[in-house]
């Protein structure tokens, strides 16, 4: 979900793993020359979900820890190339715990259908992230360094 702390809690985990780390959101922005926001603008909703499976299903790297933005899950051909490359984490957060940080909805690039409401992508979205995810985190009350601490422990027990 946007808010989640993918891309914060991802580096971390990098840096303390020292892995590399890819965020797929700022790749997409290099790879389209604009923002995700003028993604979602000039091409809709659906544009900006293939342009990011596209993406996805271009990556050939290992050793490295990739956030990804938060609506990949809705493309299984781009969520089973992101299992063939490593495991997927789910960083688990309740929907009251994201609804105070996402104060730029319309400047974040946020896939949604017109009008749909938070709470209603988050009931959409999270049957898919549980789907997929070879662990969660469920990171209510955590701060970063914990929540990568979490992941870092999660992992090592595989």
């Amino acid at each position: 979900m946007p808010g989640s702390g993918k891309s914060t809690i991802g580096m971390l985990v990098a840096q303390y793993a020292r892995l590399g780390f890819l965020d797929t959101d700022l790749l997409l922005e290099i790879q389209e020359g604009r923002s995700l926001q003028q993604i979602v603008d000039q091409d809709g909703y659906l544009g900006m979900r293939a342009a990011e499976e596209r993406l996805i299903l271009s990556l050939a790297c290992r050793n490295q820890v990739i956030a990804t933005g938060g609506s990949v899950v809705y493309s299984q051909p781009a969520m089973q190339h992101l299992k063939s490359l490593g495991r997927i984490v789910f960083l688990d957060l309740p929907l009251e715990e994201l609804l105070p940080r996402l104060t730029d909805l319309e400047t974040r690039g946020l896939v949604r259908r017109p009008g749909q409401s938070l709470a209603d992508l988050y009931n959409e979205r999270l049957p898919l992230y549980r789907r997929y995810a070879d662990r969660t985190i469920h990171c209510q009350g955590l701060s970063p360094e914990q929540a990568a601490r979490a992941v870092l422990k999660c992992l090592q027990g595989d």
